[in-house]
């Protein structure tokens, strides 16, 4: 098992991380895939994967995190995957500070956080590979995702910066940014809806209704939504490619919107893309 490449995959109770961390030990991987919950440490273990509890707004969870993958690999790793996040959707108006503050922490510094432990043991063995999965929200801004649209948007800023900084260290550090995805993400952010949104009181409440309609799925499937799969094929290039990429863009809406940013004048695309959503 030692000779084994070795990567932490964050988020992996179901969607993108339980499908990569899967998808990367079958692959000759070793994995060690963390979740928030105690009840989805079995399913990962019974395929052979080594599962632990961790929290990006617990520190104390992120250091024993690290301190124990370290110990069972002689202090090295091969690539870190950073990709537990959720969706807090609402009016910018409309957010609360604590709202505001909980997606930073668990989308933004938490990463952080564990990104800065593992970096260490990478310049120690001189080779590494760090990938954030972002969000084509990262680049396109959308209505009704204020405090997400924030969070990857600051992730792409650290994450490029720290791309430059690390360059010629050996460590070389990527960011894929998803489009429409199938997994449970929509379904989590209608509870963080619930919890901090007064949509009653709000000015916006007939577009939450509608919101809400197609959180739940009831509005149908979202254009262009692709399975977790095609997150994997970028996540496998980012690790092997001898010159990984700064960005790795999946679903076509998300290339779409990527290509129309950069063609059209500025009020003419965020007025077009002020129409969707």
């Amino acid at each position: 098992m030692t000779d084994r490449r070795s990567i932490i995959v964050t988020g992996c109770s179901s969607g993108i991380g339980a499908w990569c961390a899967r998808a990367l030990a079958s692959d000759g991987w070793r994995v060690f895939a963390t979740v928030r919950r105690v009840e989805d440490l079995g399913p990962l273990e019974s395929d052979g994967i080594e599962a632990f509890l961790m929290d990006y707004t617990k520190p104390d969870t992120i250091s024993s995190l690290v301190e124990q993958v370290l110990a069972r690999t002689g202090g090295r790793l091969d690539a870190l995957f950073n990709n537990g996040a959720y969706g807090q959707a609402g009016a910018v108006e409309d957010l609360p500070v604590e709202a505001l503050r909980l997606q930073l922490e668990t989308n933004v510094i938490g990463w952080h956080d564990l990104t800065r432990q593992v970096i260490p043991a990478m310049r120690a063995q001189g080779h590494g590979r760090i990938v954030q999965c972002s969000s084509i929200l990262g680049i396109v801004p959308y209505r009704w995702r204020g405090a997400y649209n924030a969070s990857k948007f600051a992730l792409e800023g650290l994450t490029l910066t720290m791309r430059m900084e690390l360059a010629g260290s050996g460590i070389e550090v990527s960011l894929i940014e998803p489009g429409p995805i199938t997994s449970r993400f929509t379904a989590n952010a209608v509870a963080y809806v619930e919890r901090f949104i007064d949509i009653k009181g709000s000015v916006h409440a007939k577009e939450y209704e509608r919101q809400m309609r197609r959180l739940k799925g009831e509005s149908g499937p979202a254009r262009g939504k692709l399975g977790p799969d095609a997150v994997y094929a970028a996540l496998k290039r980012a690790l092997t490619e001898r010159k990984p990429k700064p960005h790795y863009i999946v679903t076509q809406p998300a290339k779409q919107g990527a290509i129309l940013k950069k063609l059209l004048p500025a009020a003419l695309f965020y007025r077009i893309i002020g129409r969707l959503g």
